[in-house]
């Protein structure tokens, strides 16, 4: 029984996270040659306010990131 965990920040649309299921599904049926009846795929949204990296957190590197452009 595959598993993935997947964690963004933002806020996918149904549509998105409905392409997203079908293809990482798609992608361990074909790959690894999983049933895709087995096949889970969790997708979880994390705030800006709680995601961080190089430092700051992600509405602070959006911040920077929007004021270089």
């Amino acid at each position: 029984m595959p598993f993935i965990n997947l964690k963004v920040t933002g806020t996918p649309t149904a549509e998105q996270k409905a392409q997203i299921v079908r293809e990482f599904t798609d992608t361990l049926v074909r790959v690894l040659d999983k049933d895709p009846a087995t096949t889970h795929i969790v997708i979880d949204e994390v705030g800006d306010e709680n995601w961080g990296f190089d430092g700051v957190l992600t509405t602070e590197y959006r911040k920077r990131k929007s004021k270089a452009e």
